[in-house]
């Protein structure tokens, strides 16, 4: 190899380097193949919702980040304070947390329904497991155009069930009802499109197969030693 291949060589290394480098946020690795969540949810529709949707956010949230002098800040302290950001931040930085929060608490290998703590919460708060389901069911359905079903932990360590528009979530110091998110469900027509079309209910009733209940007992713990939570 002569000496300008190699100077060639290094300057591409440092320009793919630099460039990976400055991404102040990326894509999160996904703990199962597009496939694996059939046929509750189609592997197409996984592989167009992460490495299309998702990534745009991404993208569009280091831009705004990058643009704005964001740098160093954390997702959650954005979300937390995104009334001081604008709507680049609180569009694609929603964006960019609800998706992490859903790939998380999905699992092809779905125990049914919860237990521990988090059962013991859901049964008090919502006397049963199945009219939490029906519950989150009807938040969802009822959410007009795009948007999120959520159960959250409260500032009060309570269970609430609530939605949001768009790519809000209940973390932003513009939502409604505020507290750390636990479980989320995508309504936005992209995340069921292609399998159920305009039926939300029939995807509403599928995601409950796969979901991961021990990821959602997690976030449960890790928001009730949260210091976010004494925040809000």
């Amino acid at each position: 190899m002569n000496n300008f291949n190699r100077f060639t060589l290094v300057i591409l290394y440092l320009f793919f380097f630099s460039f990976a480098f400055s991404q102040e946020f990326s894509l999160p690795k996904l703990n199962y193949g597009y496939n694996d969540l059939e046929p509750y949810i189609d592997g197409k529709t996984m592989e167009i919702h992460y490495s299309k949707h998702h990534k745009t956010y991404v993208d569009n949230l280091n831009k705004a980040v990058s643009d704005n002098n964001l740098k160093g800040i954390s997702l959650e302290e954005l979300m937390f304070n995104v009334s001081n950001y604008g709507t680049a931040i609180r569009n694609n930085g929603g964006g960019h947390y609800n998706h992490t929060l859903f790939w998380s608490i999905l699992t092809p290998g779905s125990t049914g329904k919860p237990d521990g703590k988090l059962a013991e919460m859901i049964n008090s708060e919502f006397g049963s497991f199945e009219n939490f389901k029906k519950t989150m069911n009807e938040a969802a359905t009822s959410r007009f155009g795009s948007g999120w079903a959520w159960l959250i932990l409260t500032k009060n360590n309570k269970l609430v069930i609530t939605s949001t528009p768009n790519q809000d979530n209940p973390l932003m110091d513009i939502s409604e009802v505020r507290g750390i998110p636990l479980l989320g469900i995508d309504v936005w027509e992209h995340a069921y499109y292609l399998k159920y079309q305009n039926k939300r209910a029939d995807y509403l009733e599928a995601v409950w197969n796969v979901i991961n209940w021990k990821e959602v007992e997690k976030n449960l713990n890790n928001a009730i030693n949260s210091n976010i939570l004494k925040k809000l």
